[in-house]
């Protein structure tokens, strides 16, 4: 009724029902809402950032462990400015397609791979300590984090788990025209931030 001629929105990867991410089925209502309203789209399902790693890493360093119930589930972490850039040169391109695009890094890893790479990095040994999802949020939950938030943070690790977030796109490169910084520059670039 607004005249509205294309609608945008950034979701997450595999937001479908099945998802075990606790918010998953709003991006995907938000989603199917989009696409029924019959108005050209963009849906820009962006992967897990870089600097999500913020939440866990510093305190994983400093202690030497890192608490995970990923299992050897991958995660192909993007930065946020390549993300943005991504979406940038998609609105500037100003299609009246609809399109849907899952925005990576270049790389999956697990998160031994992760923490391999934080040790080459920062010089401090990590190692990862799986742990089965009750006992992971009952510790989140110990280090401070309100109930409902801690479970939040814990079905990301079953989402990794299961497989859900190891996709590798070039949407990235192929909408910005650069190509993704890796895990390893983002960990050199943010050394001191996360290793103390």
């Amino acid at each position: 009724n607004a005249g509205i001629s294309h609608l945008l929105y950034t979701s997450m990867p595999n937001p479908e029902p099945v998802s075990p991410v606790l918010f998953a089925d709003d991006h995907y209502s938000t989603e199917q809402a989009i696409k029924a309203s019959g108005i050209p789209y963009t849906i820009f399902r962006n992967g897990w950032y870089q600097e999500n790693l913020f939440m866990a890493l510093p305190h994983a360093i400093a202690s030497g462990k890192w608490y995970t119930s990923a299992g050897d589930g991958r995660i192909a972490h993007g930065a946020r400015d390549d993300m943005a850039a991504a979406i940038a040169a998609s609105l500037a391109g100003a299609s009246n397609e609809s399109k849907t695009y899952t925005l990576t890094g270049p790389h999956a890893y697990t998160t031994a791979e992760i923490a391999a790479l934080v040790s080459e990095v920062t010089g401090k040994s990590l190692d990862v300590v799986q742990v089965p999802d009750e006992a992971l949020t009952e510790g989140v939950k110990a280090s401070g984090v309100p109930e409902d938030f801690a479970e939040v943070i814990v079905s990301f690790d079953v989402n990794t788990r299961s497989g859900r977030i190891a996709m590798v796109t070039d949407a990235i490169e192929t909408l910005s025209g650069r190509k993704p910084k890796t895990l390893k520059q983002f960990l050199e670039a943010n050394k001191a931030a996360l290793a103390g």
